[in-house]
């Protein structure tokens, strides 16, 4: 297949409108069978439910070219169930989970020219979503919906490699107990953009989260969740029902156990303990694993051991074994990988 005319070495990661996208449309009561669309457009009501109650929740995944030249996703499923979970917490319809893994398939199919190469460093983001369509001036759930998928080429997420972050703990907070961290929900990024651009102002490249009951305790950042290295080696990650459940942390702690050999536990972590771990991470999508150097809590700096140039010793293997499964170098669990072309 010929690929489209794009500079995959020096793709930036942002929008690049591709040739089809695919929707699907609930109404009284049932989704319709869906269909692939050249049109980037949405024609609503200025009073449909998105807009007025933020009733929208999103996916994010990507499609890779692999090292013998197939074309995958890693582990649709999983953002299937995700979202069907984040829909149900919004009283929204479920779309059904094998649907999507099938739509995902064929967005990948119809856009297989925008698929990257294998090699150079970058990949096709799809990003399914689902909106409130139809007017709602009440405050209740709209009774109509919109689920669609767009894809887009992106290239690596650190441009000119990678360089440890500089991370401040947070004013602000994230999510409530029994609120909605634990989906993804458009609501929760939107809450989270005065303290992204707080941080920036102010010098740092992402926030900390802490528990909003206590403020004692690990979360997340706005769009990733925690991983930290202990100095004898173990992986751990913080448990709470308001963080977003990562399919990259769950691939993290597996590949931590199985392919590593290490220790891997998810457990409540709290703030006083982090300036006794070795190593730091964010883990998401976008970048798989970014380092984390340095964190500073209202002026005290936390520095890792793992220093502002690199990542760490155990991070670095964690990073090249998932992406190592992910490009098909190495072999991957069953099911890991959706085979598309």
């Amino acid at each position: 297949m010929e690929k489209k005319n794009i500079d995959w070495q020096n793709l930036g990661f942002g929008y690049v409108k591709t040739d089809y996208r695919y929707v699907s449309d609930f109404k009284d009561g049932a989704w319709d069978e869906g269909r692939l669309t050249e049109d980037a457009t949405i024609a609503i009501s200025e009073c449909a439910g998105v807009f007025q109650y933020a009733q929208t929740c999103f996916e994010g995944l990507k499609a890779y070219t692999t090292e013998d030249g197939k074309i995958v996703t890693f582990r649709p499923d999983l953002n299937a169930q995700r979202m069907a979970d984040s829909a149900r917490r919004l009283e929204m319809p479920v779309f059904p989970e094998d649907r999507f893994v099938e739509a995902v398939a064929e967005v990948v199919k119809a856009n297989a020219a925008y698929v990257p190469p294998y090699g150079s460093g970058a990949t096709l983001y799809l990003r399914p979503f689902m909106i409130g369509s139809n007017p709602v001036i009440g405050v209740k759930p709209a009774t109509e919906y919109q689920f669609r998928i767009f894809a887009t080429p992106v290239g690596p997420y650190f441009k000119g490699g990678v360089k440890p972050l500089t991370l401040k703990v947070a004013d602000f907070d994230r999510a409530a107990p029994n609120g909605t961290g634990n989906v993804k929900a458009g609501l929760n990024y939107a809450m989270s953009l005065h303290a992204i651009v707080t941080a920036h102002d102010e010098g740092y490249d992402e926030n900390m989260y802490l528990d909003a009951k206590t403020h004692t305790k690990v979360e997340e950042t706005g769009g990733a969740n925690f991983i930290f290295v202990t100095k004898d080696k173990k992986v751990v990650t913080p448990k709470s029902n308001s963080i977003l459940p990562s399919i990259t942390r769950r691939s993290l702690m597996v590949v931590a156990k199985e392919y590593l050999g290490l220790e891997a536990e998810e457990r409540e972590i709290t703030l006083e303990e982090v300036k006794d771990f070795a190593e730091c991470g964010l883990c998401g999508t976008a970048a798989v694993i970014s380092p984390v150097g340095k964190i500073v809590d209202h002026g005290k700096e936390i520095c890792f051991p793992s220093g502002m140039s690199e990542m760490g010793e155990i991070t670095k293997k964690l990073y090249d074994t998932l992406t190592g499964i992910q490009m098909g170098r190495i072999e991957a669990p069953k099911g890991w990988i959706k085979e598309i072309l």
